[in-house]
């Protein structure tokens, strides 16, 4: 039958692609490492050093978990190959749905497992921390914040990723003033990095009683969690430590003790924060991995030799030079200037649907035809 025939052949379109997958993700060396560390794991003493056996466990899922992966995507092929020569035989029309999800769901896995081979930077296979900034424009800025916020985190949890809330100031009225996440999962920085920058939204403002148009800009900030061992020289007497009680989302502790602790570092004015531990001393801890995370990234954004390069005004937002636009009115779309990928369904992006976003960045990163970011037109 015609349906399943053309189904057939773009399935096995994909097979040369599948193949060379393997060449890509390495997936020989995958199987010699895992089974390297499967022995390191089965040797006595193994647990005498918790930290190290951690790091070992986690390294090992991870690659266990690319071989996994591989291997459904080529059982998959298989299976779904099947299926469609058993219907297209039996002229079962019934199963031409089915074959298609199949069909269709092969090349997302593909897609997908493509893409992650180009995150190969130094970071790109760390946590993520997120910081958004409110832009000018009060509430309805503060109010765009949040939504930027919700989008991040809807993706996040679509993708299997957890995030844990490590800074958080209400708008005045509605929104937020600035917030930091932690998204933690395999890759989070590697398909996160692409997305920061300014931020610029185009509506019927529904904090205007005449229902006016407004134009609103927010900012978002990615760096990657830095390993402990990484070392960072950041002097004592470089950091002013301001302690506050907590606000805004956070667990039960919040507002009840002075634990908050905010971090400047004073020769760059980079200023970080923490409220989600219970204690200051946790809250300080991890705003100074934060800010060391925040140092290096910058240095190695900016080329420099050493931390003492970094000059306050290289981390400040460059306003008006926005990355992406959100139009609600008088159409919709949703627009990436660098690389020139839209979509029109907006609530579906606003609901955390960024992938084609992020794949479409990581490509153009890859193949050299980013563009810059740009002061977009209404």
């Amino acid at each position: 039958m015609l349906q399943y025939e053309e189904l057939r052949l773009k399935l096995e379109g994909f097979l040369p692609q599948i193949k060379d997958l393997a060449d890509s993700i390495g997936l020989k060396q995958l199987q010699r490492e895992a089974d390297e560390l499967d022995a390191r794991a089965a040797a006595p003493g193994f647990w005498d050093d918790m930290e190290n056996a951690q790091k070992i466990s986690q390294k090992t899922a991870a690659i266990k978990g690319k071989i996994e992966a591989y291997e459904k995507l080529n059982n998959d092929y298989q299976d779904t190959l099947t299926l469609i020569e058993l219907a297209d035989e039996a002229e079962d029309l019934s199963l031409l749905e089915e074959c298609q999800t199949g069909v269709d769901a092969i090349e997302k896995s593909m897609e997908a497992q493509r893409l992650a081979t180009l995150l190969s930077g130094e970071y790109d296979n760390n946590n993520a921390i997120l910081t958004f900034h409110a832009g000018a424009g009060g509430t309805e800025a503060q109010d765009w914040a949040s939504m930027l916020y919700r989008m991040y985190t809807h993706w996040a949890e679509a993708h299997g990723f957890t995030y844990n809330i490590l800074d958080y100031l209400d708008g005045d009225e509605a929104g937020l003033k600035s917030a930091s996440i932690e998204i933690v999962g395999e890759k989070a920085y590697g398909y996160l990095k692409g997305e920061a920058g300014v931020h610029r939204l185009v509506r019927i403002s529904p904090f205007d009683a005449s229902g006016r148009r407004h134009t609103s800009f927010s900012a978002l900030e990615i760096i990657p969690e830095i390993d402990n061992d990484t070392e960072v020289d950041i002097r004592p007497e470089d950091i002013k430590m301001d302690v506050f009680r907590a606000s805004g989302a956070g667990g039960q502790h919040i507002n009840k003790t002075s634990s908050a602790v905010r971090l400047t570092h004073i020769p760059t004015g980079i200023v970080v924060a923490c409220q989600n531990e219970r204690s200051q001393f946790q809250n300080r801890d991890k705003a100074m991995a934060m800010l060391k995370s925040k140092l290096v990234e910058i240095k190695e954004r900016e080329h420099l030799d050493k931390i003492d390069d970094i000059k306050g005004n290289q981390a400040q937002i460059a306003w008006g030079n926005q990355i992406r636009s959100y139009v609600f009115m008088p159409y919709t779309l949703a627009k990436d200037h660098r690389t020139g990928y839209e979509m029109g369904n907006i609530q579906a992006v606003m609901d955390g649907e960024l992938d084609g976003f992020i794949n479409a960045y990581l490509q153009a990163l890859n193949n050299g035809t980013l563009g810059k970011a740009t002061a977009a037109e209404d």
